[in-house]
């Protein structure tokens, strides 16, 4: 079963969002009078560790050898009241693609890499 969970912005906003139901045991800070669940943290905070992933990995493609011009990385995020942002898993363990792409004519790799771990 899909809840919304409700997140705070940091400008007070209020971000709803369509999450997968909290394991049975989880503590919630609150459930509003639609049904929705209160996030215990703001949505920015939620996102922290997406951000954070995402960083590490744009410095694993941009350093070393290959140094391509351009660099796409894309996370599948499940958004959880009490553990924020998750990296999703898809049809394989995890859900990340990574493209690489350099412009013609440039040394330092092949015309187009493309990974999913």
């Amino acid at each position: 079963m899909e809840d919304i969970v409700e997140f705070k912005t940091r400008d007070g906003a209020v971000v709803a969002v369509e999450a997968a139901s909290e394991e049975a045991g989880s503590h919630l800070v609150a459930r509003g009078d639609d049904g929705a669940v209160q996030a215990t943290r703001t949505f920015e905070g939620a996102l922290d560790g997406v951000r954070a992933a995402a960083e590490s990995a744009l410095r694993v493609f941009r350093d070393g050898t290959l140094r391509p011009d351009a660099v796409e990385i894309e996370f599948g995020v499940k958004l959880s009241a009490e553990a924020g942002a998750l990296i999703a898993k898809s049809a394989v363990e995890g859900h990340l693609m990574v493209k690489l792409s350099w412009s013609p004519g440039r040394s330092g790799g092949t015309a187009e890499t493309s990974s999913a771990s």
